[in-house]
């Protein structure tokens, strides 16, 4: 996983300011072992920096994911995107139902890149693996309960 030094350093590289929002961003998305949407890190730096916009927030992740800081997920059955400062190859799942994502480490993405790399030729900048389904949790509920996705 990035550290918040590796997020600010990658920003300032691109051209942006470091300002006390943006390491609050950067150090929340390496600090947590959530997947945070945009709304979510809004919220929780706004605590902190009531100043704080919502652009700020998009553009800051925007320019992490474009410069391969952060890996963006899709949703998990929430319709809100999710993001994962964990840049290591890695197996994300996704509940439909309460819509917690976990990583899973795998030595088998990490032989996955390697014969996509061999096949393709491409220098691979990242990866997303995200698996969907009922976490232990959801699929001990009664059925009537379950969301479906």
């Amino acid at each position: 996983m990035s550290n918040y030094q590796t997020l600010t350093t990658t920003l300032q590289q691109s051209g942006m300011r470091i300002t006390p929002q943006r390491v609050a961003i950067c150090k929340l998305l390496t600090e947590t072992e959530e997947h945070p949407t945009a709304a979510q890190i809004f919220e929780q730096v706004k605590a902190q920096y009531p100043s704080i916009s919502l652009a700020t927030v998009y553009n800051t992740l925007d320019t992490l994911v474009n410069l391969g800081a952060l890996n963006v997920l899709g949703h998990a059955g929430d319709d809100h995107v999710h993001y994962d400062a964990d840049t290591e190859p890695h197996v994300n799942l996704a509940c439909i139902s309460c819509h917690k994502i976990v990583d899973i480490p795998s030595e088998h993405v990490h032989h996955l890149d390697s014969e996509i790399t061999s096949a393709s030729g491409f220098k691979l900048l990242g990866a997303r693996v995200l698996y969907y389904g009922l976490c232990p949790e959801c699929q001990s509920k009664p059925q009537g309960k379950a969301k479906t996705w």
